[in-house]
């Protein structure tokens, strides 16, 4: 593993931080965090953690000797001064004579003596940190020490491979515990340069910020020398041929791994494809099944892929077929964490909630891997979760057998109070999970229910000719919000975007089909050739759109919902409008076709009629047309309905929102125009 320290580096950090009035050594602190934190091998999306001995003052002016340590939320990679909040040293270390102490009241201790209150919760390591007397203190997950690890005979070989100048400490829970036993281990022998934790990972220490890192990276790469000098290569089958793309399979797989909430309702998982040459070479082990169902790497992925991964088989075939055997494998994998759990909460009286059992990541021979989560960037976290628990497999089999942390020692993490009550904290929003597609995104009206659905949980698919406003509207909308070039009166185009939006998200559950334009003229009037435009975009697309989603929905076997632009000009034609009204009256009733025809798959059908908003639409000019031909003002015209009140784009998605949300509505029409009683239905 190469050293990336870098003098000019760190002194240009600790310049920076001085002007900011950060001392040194925590600038130094920050700087070594984020050199480890950048690295996968060795820390991923929350793991690891360091810390520095300082002095700091209170608000009072008062100094206290502190542990400077990484708090949790905090990411090594980015972190900043204040992602390592300041501990008073001395409670910490008198902890250490109590006989024993719960999790909850060490959190409790850490919290009531943090300098700054309101810090982050120091993390739970915080213990182990304080009671080693070295300045700073590095603490890393690295792959490839955890292939010597997760050992049968793991002391052994990590006295052989580490050599005397690293303690070895045996498996106990992160805690109070493990922070005595650790402390136990270096006294024995003070000459270490750090501690080998048994299926957990490395500790290296320092009297300098550069000491503890350069330690870490030298017995980090000790340990991929001996894996690259001895290891044998791993038994492997041809890689079969598969007949099936992820994109072909993505959305039957997203189904198959929604957790049912009652009748009719899921909880839905976006998913995250990962592939490359030396995941699908892996995926070819003939022992890929045991691998699986051995468990994780290390113990505090479990909170990330659960006890492992789901083997599927090859995509080989018929799709129909695949989907049956995906269904079975991911039955089996409930039934069996269902029993993994009812086994190990059977030991004690702890009141526990059993989690939602669908796996997180799926690995597909031939293929590569689906990571799932409620978000897309939890998805993304499986993802890279399963690529180091490849990386650390393949180590682990190279000199021996993969065996790490048994199932009931595993359990006891995956539901560690501390955990459980964060997972507790972490509440869904009403669309957390679901993918949105919105047809005329760059749009007033797109752009405003793409942006009321991200905050609402989903994530968004923005599709509009002009590839710019999409990409404006999807960057507003946040929460990883996507834009695709799409004519959705291009079949091609259509289909290219609900493409697009299941590489990106594994499916889609939400369509709002809003895409649309409008042109004047008296119908007796009107050229032939325009009014075919009109209905190829105002009624033509939505159907092209509609069958798509559809395709998609059925797939994934979780219901969905259809929501269609219909204006208000389908039900109250105004004059000199029809090339535009004709084809919305016909949406109108598309709209009540799919509800007929689709609520036996779940899928949803509602309309929602607006009238008088301020958009590509309705332009100022065409405000200003429309306005004159009723001899009104622009206000009044704009304002003139019951509510006397001008109508916007918002109020729109507010309907639309309304509709994705009401789970026993469908072949409705909500109408958003301040009151017309001509256009209300009957």
């Amino acid at each position: 593993m190469k050293n990336l320290w870098d003098d000019g580096k760190a002194e240009a950090m600790v310049a920076d931080y001085a002007a900011k009035g950060v001392a040194r050594d925590l600038a130094l602190r920050v700087y070594t965090t984020r050199l480890l934190g950048g690295d996968p091998r060795l820390v991923l999306h929350g793991g690891g953690n360091t810390s520095v001995k300082a002095k700091v003052k209170d608000l009072l002016g008062e100094e206290w000797d502190v542990l400077c340590v990484k708090g949790s939320g905090w990411d090594m990679a980015v972190i900043e001064p204040a992602g390592l909040p300041a501990v008073k040293m001395a409670p910490l270390l008198k902890a250490r004579g109590l006989p024993k102490l719960s999790d909850e009241d060490m959190v409790a201790l850490q919290r009531a003596n943090l300098i700054d209150p309101g810090s982050p919760n120091p993390s739970v390591e915080t213990l182990l940190h304080a009671f080693l007397p070295h300045t700073f203190v590095d603490h890393t997950h690295s792959t490839a020490v955890l292939a010597i690890v997760d050992q049968a005979d793991s002391e052994t070989l990590s006295r052989k491979v580490f050599g005397p100048k690293m303690g070895f400490v045996p498996y106990i829970k992160p805690g109070f515990d493990l922070a005595k036993a650790a402390a136990d281990v270096f006294e024995q022998d003070t000459s270490v340069e750090g501690l080998i934790l048994d299926k957990h990972g490395i500790f290296t220490f320092g009297e300098t910020a550069r000491e503890a890192y350069e330690r870490m990276i030298a017995y980090v790469t000790a340990a991929e020398d001996y894996i690259a000098r001895q290891g044998k290569p791993m038994k492997r089958a041809a890689v079969p041929a598969v007949s099936l793309t992820p994109a072909d399979i993505a959305p039957m797989l997203r189904g198959a791994v929604a957790f049912p909430r009652g009748e009719g309702r899921f909880d839905r998982f976006v998913a995250d494809f990962r592939t490359s040459p030396r995941v699908v070479d892996f995926l070819a082990s003939t022992d890929l099944q045991r691998l699986a169902d051995t468990g994780v790497s290390t113990p505090d992925l479990s909170i990330r892929i659960k006890t492992g991964p789901l083997v599927l088989p090859a995509p080989t075939g018929d799709l129909a077929d695949y989907a049956k055997s995906v269904k079975d494998r991911v039955a089996a994998y409930v039934s069996d964490y269902t029993e993994y759990f009812s086994t190990n909460d059977a030991r004690d009286d702890v009141k526990r909630t059993m989690l939602d059992p669908m796996p997180r990541l799926a690995l597909v021979p031939g293929l590569g891997m689906f990571g799932f989560g409620r978000t897309l960037k939890d998805a993304r976290i499986a993802s890279d979760v399963g690529e180091m628990w490849i990386e650390a497999i393949e180590g682990a089999e190279a000199v021996g057998r993969f065996q790490p942390l048994s199932k009931p020692e595993l359990f006891e993490l995956e539901y560690w109070s501390l955990e459980q009550a964060k997972l507790a904290g972490a509440k869904p929003k009403p669309l957390t999970g679901q993918v949105v597609l919105v047809t005329g995104g760059g749009g007033a009206i797109g752009a405003a229910t793409a942006k009321l659905f991200a905050a609402g949980g989903a994530h968004a698919v923005l599709t509009d000719v002009d590839l710019g406003k999409a990409q404006a509207a999807a960057k507003a909308a946040g929460n990883g919000s996507i834009a695709v070039a799409c004519d959705v009166t291009d079949r091609a185009s259509v289909r290219a975007a609900f493409d697009a939006a299941v590489a990106a998200f594994g499916g889609v559950d939400i369509v709002v089909s809003n895409a649309g334009a409008a042109w004047e003229g008296g119908i007796a009037d009107i050229d032939d050739a325009l009014l075919r435009k009109s209905f190829e975009l105002n009624f033509f697309a939505h159907q092209t759109v509609a069958q798509n989603a559809v395709r998609i929905m059925r797939q994934q076997g979780t219901g969905g919902a259809l929501l269609f632009n219909t204006s208000k000009q389908a039900v109250n034609p105004g004059a000199n409008f029809g090339a535009y009204g004709l084809p919305k009256a016909a949406t109108l009733f598309l709209s009540r076709q799919y509800a007929l025809e689709c609520g036996k798959y779940g899928i949803r059908s509602n309309a929602v009629n607006a009238d008088r908003i301020r958009s590509g639409l309705l332009t100022d000019q065409m405000i200003a047309s429309r306005s004159v031909a009723r001899g009104l003002s622009e206000k009044d015209y704009m304002s003139g309905n019951l509510l006397g009140q001008e109508v916007t784009a918002e109020h729109v998605a507010e309907a639309f929102l309304h509709h994705a949300l009401a789970e026993r509505t469908t072949g409705d029409v909500t109408t958003v125009d301040g009151g017309n009683i001509a256009a209300a239905l009957r």
